[in-house]
């Protein structure tokens, strides 16, 4: 009957629904087969083509399918039709205008569910074309988000493999990573830390540690759960080592970009919204904003010279951070200023605890004092052997040295750490331990906190901004700036140890949705899971509101009470990181 439900069945690969009065049945092959990847890639004389069936390759997977409707056993086949489809490397589409092409866009890459979204794609599209920036979020859509590489046709071959089939599988899992087409991009240092216990998961395309574990048969397992992994101690182990003694995160997939030239200030003034105008050796985390004031890159930008300058932004941001920079570049071809991607150039080795300043103290003999060498500041200092860029930062709010080493000294610069901090407690941490140490302290994560929609006033980080310098999007973020915004990013921390979040949970004040969460992780420190929410309940969100009404987060369809804040949990002065 036509009012037959739609059936998908994920455990066999397959879908079956009402078609033309029988029964089509749709199959979504676990590991499936690459096609077009050849010299010329796929056909260009024909918008649509089908292929031969292979039923030695599909044919199990059909009777897996007719098992669950046995009287499909019984009739024939009108029509068996095999048609290829197009996937992309992280299962999103791709649509938004495309880098370095002006005025082309494209709504493409749909990954088999092009009549489910093809309706709100062309809404969505029109407008951005129209009013000159997306309605909503499109941070996971956006077309400037894909790195070069993914255009590479051995790439493609083997990344589709696999698309098929966790489009309706493992991509649901919490800490899901592809297993195909893996290690393309990798740290100078990439074999050290897979010496050291590394289990490497994909961050925008490179290999990244997830965690830090035994290498013999005491090692964790990596399994996919929504429950505390194996490797849960691991974490918690990397995490208390940044608060008490000292941890080495190594950062190298950060992108990296010079903005050089005798109006470098002058186009930095414009582009970010902090004050640019600086002394060299001044670090700052700012943003950048569009004309309506809302948020297209968060960055670090350190001044180096009068006409120099490094801005450093989050993996999964290196291709738009690029695109908005050399549009900036396009806006103002009188400004004497070049743009130039050196993210291969330099290796970030991340020292991040207490004992850090002790450890570098061990390879250097710069004054490395809170006097000398203050908190967001940056130098050129000799380390070990090599002579780098050094700025006084932190993500994980505590004392903190980010070191860029050109790639050709990381090895020895890295093993000369490692060798120093054995008496310090030096502990190798992976991406686990620092979401949760950098969401204890509220810190915020562009992609994934954090989107193309929020402002720095709703996001928190109106702090970025100097008001007296003419950024981009300052008149129009200055108009709101009357009242407390009505939706606006919130700590959030479960007041049960036991429960985990993961992002996506719906948050509730007093029984009535007011959002969900945007990113979460355990914070060992608090005890607790601990994420970053965006809330709004028709009314101005202070911090008045947020203390009068009762929060829980839905979590596995259970309330479970939290305590909800503008400010950290941990350090809300930023003492530590101050030391």
């Amino acid at each position: 009957s036509r009012d037959l439900p739609v059936l998908e069945i994920p455990d066999v690969h397959a879908y079956l629904r009402e078609e033309s009065g029988g029964i089509l049945v749709g199959l979504f092959e676990p590991e499936a087969a690459p096609w077009g990847t050849g010299p010329g890639g796929p056909p260009t004389d024909r918008p649509f083509a089908t292929l031969e069936v292979d039923w030695d390759r599909l044919g199990p997977y059909v009777r897996r399918a007719l098992d669950r409707l046995p009287a499909l056993g019984e009739v024939g086949i009108r029509l068996a039709f095999c048609g290829p489809e197009s996937f992309t490397p992280d299962l999103n589409p791709l649509v938004g205008e495309v880098p370095g092409c002006p005025g082309l866009w494209v709504a493409c890459g749909l990954n088999s569910l092009g009549i489910l979204l093809g309706g709100g794609l062309g809404e969505l599209l029109a407008a951005w074309i129209i009013e000159g920036r997306p309605p909503t979020d499109v941070v996971e859509l956006d077309v400037a988000r894909v790195a070069p590489h993914w255009g590479a046709p051995a790439f493609l071959a083997e990344r589709t493999r696999e698309a098929l089939g966790v489009l309706f599988g493992d991509a649901a899992w919490p800490n899901f990573a592809p297993r195909h087409a893996r290690g393309a991009r990798r740290s100078p240092v990439h074999d050290r830390l897979v010496a050291a216990g590394a289990h490497m998961t994909d961050v925008a395309g490179w290999e990244y540690p997830e965690w830090f574990g035994p290498t013999d048969e005491r090692r964790p397992s990596a399994a996919y759960t929504w429950g505390r992994p194996d490797w849960f101690a691991c974490a918690a182990a990397e995490h208390r080592a940044v608060r008490e003694r000292v941890g080495l995160i190594d950062l190298s997939f950060m992108g990296k970009f010079w903005v050089q030239g005798p109006d470098a200030e002058a186009f930095l003034q414009r582009w970010a919204a902090a004050d640019m105008a600086v002394p060299p050796g001044t670090c700052r985390y700012t943003v950048a904003l569009d004309d309506d004031g809302r948020i297209r890159a968060d960055v670090t930008v350190a001044r180096h010279a009068a006409d120099r300058y490094l801005v450093v932004c989050g993996p999964e941001t290196i291709t738009r951070t690029g695109e908005w920079l050399r549009r900036a570049c396009d806006e103002h071809p009188e400004w004497r200023v070049a743009v130039t991607d050196v993210t291969s150039a330099f290796a970030i080795l991340n020292l991040a605890g207490p004992r850090a300043r002790d450890l570098l103290a061990r390879l250097s003999t710069a004054d490395l004092s809170g006097e000398a060498f203050p908190y967001r500041s940056g130098r050129t200092i000799d380390v070990h052997h090599s002579i780098v860029w050094v700025q006084r930062m932190t993500y994980v709010g505590e004392l903190g040295f980010e070191l860029f080493v050109p790639t050709d000294l990381a090895v020895a610069t890295y093993d000369a750490i490692v060798a120093a901090g054995a008496e310090l407690g030096l502990a190798h941490v992976g991406v686990a331990a620092l979401d949760g140490l950098r969401l204890e302290k509220a810190n915020r994560d562009y992609t994934h906190d954090v989107d193309n929609w929020d402002t720095p006033l709703e996001a928190g980080l109106a702090f970025t901004c100097a008001w007296d310098t003419p950024f981009r999007g300052r008149e129009a973020l200055a108009a709101r700036r009357g009242e407390p915004p009505r939706r606006r990013l919130v700590q959030v921390l479960l007041e049960d140890p036991e429960p985990l979040l993961f992002g996506g949970e719906p948050l509730l004040r007093d029984g009535t949705p007011v959002g969900y969460v945007r990113a979460g992780a355990y914070g060992h420190t608090l005890g607790r899971a601990v994420g970053l929410a965006m809330v709004s309940g028709g009314t101005p969100v202070t911090a008045a509101w947020l203390a009068g009404g009762s929060w829980c987060a839905q979590v596995d369809a259970a309330p479970v009470p939290a305590t909800v804040s503008l400010r950290p949990a941990y350090d809300p002065d930023g003492g530590r990181a101050r030391a």
